[in-house]
């Protein structure tokens, strides 16, 4: 098995534009790697981290619960309480899409879920965004649209079984 080869720290700079560029060019997984090769270099790299999470979200339709696991794995380490939870609730939205487009039983039930914890996680980036931004009120709003186009999003009722876990 091929062993890895460590990124030299002069070369973060390129490697990031690069992650940024595999993700315009829909490669997340490229883009997730190079990130992680920054990280091994450099763990508290404050943009590789967002990068990655970015990455990882990109790819919830495939990993799933593990992906958001992975994703929040790396938003604690990130030192801005702003961004920790502008990027919780981006991570919760883009599951509750994915979640939606299942078209499982109680499918509804579970995107609402994540929606819901994507507004609890953009009212607490709200709290302290940094000045004149408006960054947390259009992902706000575009949940908000959500829920418009798709009236039937809502709590499970107390007695639905598929309410517990299926699509988490």
């Amino acid at each position: 098995m091929p062993k890895f080869k460590p990124l030299p720290k002069k070369s973060i700079p390129e490697a990031l534009e690069k992650a940024k560029h595999y993700r315009l060019l829909n490669e997340p997984r490229i883009a997730e790697s190079i990130c992680l090769d920054i990280l091994k270099v450099d763990p508290d790299h404050q943009e590789a981290l967002v990068m990655v999470v970015l990455s990882i979200s990109d790819l919830l339709e495939r990993r799933k619960a593990e992906g958001v696991r992975q994703a929040r794995e790396h938003i604690a380490k990130i030192k801005d309480e702003y961004k920790r939870a502008y990027y919780d609730g981006l991570v919760c939205e883009r599951r509750g899409l994915v979640v939606l487009r299942a078209s499982q039983p109680g499918h509804h039930h579970y995107a609402y879920n994540w929606f819901m914890e994507a507004l609890e996680h953009y009212a607490e980036a709200e709290k302290v965004q940094p000045k004149d931004s408006s960054e947390v009120i259009l992902r706000w709003n575009t949940i908000c649209r959500i829920f418009e186009a798709y009236p039937n999003l809502g709590p499970a009722p107390e007695d639905d079984q598929h309410a517990s876990g299926m699509l988490e």
